[in-house]
């Protein structure tokens, strides 16, 4: 992409984002996320009401009397974005790919974070750690990251959530919130790497997906390929049953994805590249207000 074209293209995603996050998301973002990073201020004695969780045990021990800690939400969080980056991101039939809408929410939350005086961090996956942009602050950054989000190019194409996962445990110490921005394309289990992560981090997953993934056309014949392995097929979409079939495959991939998510207690929205991913948004935060 030329420079002045790639410029053209940060500067609409830069003013379309940032009107959001202080349009509409002002305030709500800080609502639906604080108190995720705590720090540690104090320990007074025990008090009714007080949640059990907190109590100081080596502290109650010395003292014969049950004390707990206070902690207070920290002023400054730290935000990941782990964003991915395999083949199947550039699928998109009506209105646009996977790999738009996901550059338009990742800036949105990233000039969200921005305005509540976060840091914010990238990590570019497929089946390997493609790219890690350290958290840092500021509109140079952003402006950074989305540039990033148009034009980075991955070296792989398959998926592999699970190293990612991984790595954002290993190199972010302290407790951030992670937002997963992913299809969730994935042959591979990544539901104990998900419950791991969101022990130690707030993680959140946002799953993109296009209509054509959840039916087909009924239009005959049809060439198919998987943007991941490259493998090509043949079906006749005029078949009832092959629809079926295809509906059903969806259906059940859906099934197995609410079910990861509810065991490692992680809080998810679906995004379609045909609906307002506003509306999405929304939700994913009054959901956690």
């Amino acid at each position: 992409m030329e420079t002045s074209e790639l410029l053209k293209r940060v500067r609409k995603i830069e003013i379309k984002t940032r009107g959001l996050s202080s349009n509409i998301f002002a305030g709500q973002y800080h609502t639906a996320f604080k108190g995720r990073g705590m720090a540690f201020s104090e320990v007074r004695e025990y008090q009714y009401g007080d949640d059990i969780r907190n109590i100081d045990w080596n502290v109650t021990a010395r003292f014969n009397h049950p004390y707990v800690k206070i902690y207070e939400e920290e002023r400054e969080m730290t935000v990941m974005l782990l964003i991915d980056v395999s083949g199947s991101r550039m699928f998109g039939t009506n209105m646009q790919l996977k790999k738009h809408v996901m550059a338009e929410i990742a800036a949105t939350l990233a000039f969200s974070a921005i305005q509540n005086n976060d840091k914010i961090g990238v990590i570019f996956y497929s089946d390997k750690l493609e790219k890690f942009i350290p958290p840092q602050k500021g509109k140079k950054h952003i402006l950074y990251i989305i540039r990033e989000l148009i034009e980075f190019q991955p070296e792989n194409n398959k998926t592999n959530l699970s190293d990612a996962l991984r790595y954002l445990t290993s190199v972010i110490k302290k407790r951030c919130t992670a937002f997963v921005i992913s299809d969730f394309i994935d042959n591979n289990d990544f539901q104990t790497a998900l419950t791991i992560a969101n022990r130690k981090h707030d993680v959140v997953a946002i799953q993109l997906y296009d209509k054509r993934e959840t039916e087909l056309p009924p239009v005959g014949l049809m060439n198919i390929r998987d943007a991941e392995t490259g493998i090509e097929r043949q079906i006749d979409a005029s078949s009832r049953q092959v629809r079926q079939a295809y509906r059903q495959f969806w259906s059940d991939q859906q099934v197995k994805l609410a079910d990861a998510f509810q065991k490692s207690q992680v809080d998810s929205i679906s995004v379609s590249t045909e609906e307002d991913y506003v509306k999405a948004l929304i939700k994913l935060f009054n959901l956690r207000s």
